[in-house]
C-alpha cells in the first residue's frame, strides 16, 4: 500500500476526519479538501457503486462538464443570487497570456443541463426523460468543517428529470423517493435514515424532501410526529410554542431607561426577568416596503415563514434611516408598544399568552416593562407562526409535543418545476402542435457525505466499524511472527480467499509487534480478522473475528472460507 496508519495524527473536529486521517483513508490538502488513498477510494468507490446500481432503475447515467461559461449562469439568472458558487482564473500570468477568460465551477448542474435536455427532448413522444451523474462539485463553503461532512470540493450524485406534466413529474418524485430509500438501506443507513419535509425555496410553495440520517454529528435538527409520522426540518417545522404557566395578575406597566441594552441576554439581566418574558420586534425591507414581526425573545425570527405570511419574495433587515422612519427610534428599541399606523405588523403566537411583557418603546434606550394585551396595545386579530422551531414546540395539527433528534442530510429532492426550463426558454410540442412548459425535478446524494456520516454511526474508541458492503476490505488477515508455518498457513488461506473472490488485506508486516497490527486492524475497520499466528496453530487452526464483535474462535484451514461467507452474510443482515 501506499499509505500506513497515522496513530499520532492530529485530532480533528469531527470523528470522520480524526479517524479516516489516522487509517489512512484521506489526507487533507486543505481545509474543505481530501485527497481519497487508496483505502478511502475503495470504500467511496463501493458506496458509488451502491448508488448507481439504484439510479440505473430510473435514469440514465451522463458525466457533465466541472467548468462552464458564465453565460449559462447568467441565462438561468443564478449567477448573482448563489453565494457558494466559485470560478477558475489564470493562475499566473503565462496563463494569462494564453487565455484570460474566467470560468464558473459548477455547485450543482442545472444550469448546464437543461440546456442540453432542450435540444434532445421537444416532442411530447420524447418525454419524460432522466439523467444522472457522480461527480466532483465545488462550493465556496464560508467555514468547512466536520471532516467530508461539508468541504469546498466534493463528489455527489445529482439527477434531473424532465416531465411533460406536474402529475407524471409528481409519480417521478415519490417513485425516486423509493429509490433513494433502497440505496440507504443498502449502504447500510436504512434503519435510521428518513425523509423530512424542507423548504421548497423560491421556486414552489411546495416542500422539497430531505434525505436525514439520524446522527448526533448532523447539523440539522429534526421534529417528528409520531401519530402522523411526519418529519419536518427546522427551518419549516409548523411550531406553536408551549403556554408559559406565569402569574397572570396585571403589574402596573413601566418606562424604563436603558441605554446600550438591546441584546436579549443582556436586557434580562439588567431587568431581572426571563427570555421569555421578553419580546423581539424587528423591522425588515421588502419589494412591497418594511413590515414590522415580533417574537417572543426565546424564539428566532423565521424568515421563510415570515416570506409567506407576509406574501413577500425579498426580506433584508432594514437600514438604521429605515427603522427611524417607521419607529421613530433607533435600531434596537423598536417594540408592540405605541407602533405607527399603515405598515403591516406580524406577531408570532408565542407571545399571544404573554402576561406583564418587556417590549421596546420605539423610543431611544428605553423599554416598557409590565406591558399587556388589550389593556395597553390592542391584540392582534391574529398571531402568526413566524418562529424557528425548538426542542419541546407542539405540533399545530394535532396538540402533541415534537420528537426532536439531531441528523446529517445525506441527500434531498426538490421540485423545480419550470423555473430552469423557462429560463432557457424549453418547451415541448404536444400531440396538437402547441409549445407546452416542461417541468423538471431535481435529486442530490453526497456521496462523500454519506461515507463520512458512515464513519460518524459506525465506530468505537478504536476505530472504525464499516458495514460489510461498503467495507475497504472483507477481510483482515493479521500473521503473527515470521515462522515457516505461520507464514505457509497464511500464503493458502491468502490465495484461497483470493481465489473465490473475497477481497482481503494481509498485513504480513515484520517490524510492528502483534499490539500494533491488532490496533492498526481496529482502527482500519474491516468487517472480520483473520489472524494465523502461533498460538493458533497450536490448535491446528485460524482465530476469525468480527470487528462488530468481543468474541472470537479457532476454526481449521478447510473451514475459512464457508466461516467467511457465513459470518459475512451474518454482518449483512444484521
Amino acid at each position: 500500500m501506499l499509505t500506513k496508519t497515522l496513530k499520532s495524527s492530529k485530532t480533528f473536529d469531527s470523528i470522520n476526519a480524526t479517524y479516516l486521517t489516522r487509517g489512512g483513508f484521506i489526507d487533507q490538502t486543505m481545509s474543505g479538501v481530501y485527497s481519497y488513498l487508496p483505502l478511502g477510494w475503495r470504500v467511496l468507490h463501493k458506496i458509488e457503486n451502491i448508488v448507481r446500481e439504484e439510479m440505473d432503475t430510473i435514469a440514465e447515467e451522463v458525466f457533465l462538464p466541472s467548468m462552464v461559461p458564465f453565460d449559462i449562469w447568467q441565462t438561468t439568472g443564478r449567477i448573482d443570487s448563489v453565494d457558494v458558487l466559485m470560478k477558475a482564473v489564470p493562475a499566473n500570468a503565462m496563463s494569462k497570456e494564453r487565455n484570460d477568460a474566467e470560468y464558473i465551477l459548477n455547485c450543482t448542474h442545472e444550469d448546464t443541463i437543461t440546456p442540453i435536455a432542450k435540444k434532445f427532448a421537444t416532442s411530447y413522444r420524447e418525454l419524460p426523460k432522466a439523467v444522472y451523474q457522480i461527480q466532483t462539485k465545488f462550493r465556496n463553503e464560508a467555514r468547512a468543517k466536520a471532516g467530508i461532512l461539508r468541504g469546498r470540493e466534493f463528489r455527489m450524485k445529482d439527477l434531473y428529470s424532465f416531465h411533460a406534466s406536474v402529475e407524471d413529474f409528481k409519480r417521478y418524485y415519490e417513485k425516486s423517493k423509493e429509490v433513494y430509500m433502497s440505496a440507504f438501506k443498502r449502504l447500510g443507513l436504512g434503519k435510521d435514515t428518513v425523509i423530512a419535509a424542507a423548504s421548497g425555496g423560491d421556486f414552489t410553495d411546495d416542500y422539497s424532501h430531505e434525505f436525514q440520517t439520524k446522527c448526533e454529528a448532523g447539523e440539522d435538527t429534526l421534529f417528528y410526529v409520531s401519530s402522523t409520522q411526519e418529519t419536518f426540518n427546522k427551518e419549516i417545522a409548523p411550531a406553536k410554542a408551549v403556554k408559559l404557566s406565569k402569574d397572570t395578575k396585571q403589574k402596573p406597566l413601566e418606562k424604563v431607561f436603558g441605554e446600550g441594552i438591546i441584546g436579549v441576554d443582556d436586557l434580562c439581566k439588567f431587568m431581572g426577568i426571563t427570555p421569555e418574558e421578553t419580546t423581539k420586534t424587528l423591522i425588515f425591507e421588502t419589494e412591497n416596503g418594511p413590515i414590522i414581526c415580533s417574537i417572543r425573545g426565546d424564539y428566532d425570527v423565521n424568515e421563510l415563514k415570515l416570506k409567506k405570511v407576509a406574501g413577500v419574495k425579498s426580506l433584508k433587515l432594514a437600514s438604521e434611516k429605515v427603522v427611524k422612519k417607521v419607529t421613530g427610534s433607533i435600531i434596537g428599541y423598536a417594540g408592540v408598544y405605541n407602533l405607527p399606523k399603515g405598515i403591516p405588523v406580524y406577531i408570532d403566537d408565542s407571545s399571544a399568552d404573554l402576561v406583564n411583557f418587556e417590549t421596546g418603546a420605539n423610543e431611544a434606550h428605553y423599554h416598557m416593562k409590565n406591558m399587556n394585551w388589550d389593556r395597553d396595545v390592542k391584540r392582534p386579530a391574529k398571531f402568526y407562526d413566524i418562529k424557528v422551531a425548538k426542542v419541546g414546540d407542539i405540533y399545530p395539527e394535532t396538540g402533541e409535543v415534537y420528537d426532536t433528534f439531531r441528523a446529517a442530510e445525506v441527500g434531498n429532492i426538490f421540485p423545480l418545476y419550470t423555473r430552469f426550463s423557462d429560463a432557457v426558454g424549453y418547451k415541448y410540442t404536444d400531440d396538437k402542435g402547441n409549445l407546452q412548459p416542461v417541468y423538471m425535478g431535481s435529486y442530490g446524494l453526497g456521496t462523500t457525505r454519506v461515507m463520512g456520516v458512515l464513519v460518524e454511526k459506525f465506530h468505537d474508541d478504536k476505530g472504525i466499524i464499516w458495514p460489510i458492503q461498503v467495507a475497504p476490505y472483507i477481510v483482515h488477515l493479521v500473521t503473527l511472527g515470521e515462522s515457516t508455518e505461520v507464514m505457509e498457513l497464511a500464503t493458502r488461506v491468502y490465495d484461497n480467499l483470493l481465489k473465490n473472490k473475497v477481497e482481503i488485506v494481509w498485513d504480513d508486516r515484520t517490524s510492528v509487534s502483534a499490539g500494533e497490527k491488532f490496533t492498526d486492524a481496529d482502527l482500519i475497520g474491516c468487517p472480520i480478522r483473520l489472524t494465523i499466528s502461533a498460538r493458533s496453530l497450536e490448535k491446528n487452526g485460524v482465530e476469525i473475528k468480527a470487528r462488530s464483535r468481543a468474541e472470537s474462535k479457532i476454526i481449521s484451514e478447510v473451514e475459512v472460507l464457508k466461516s467467511v461467507e457465513t459470518l459475512a452474510d451474518e454482518l449483512l443482515n444484521e
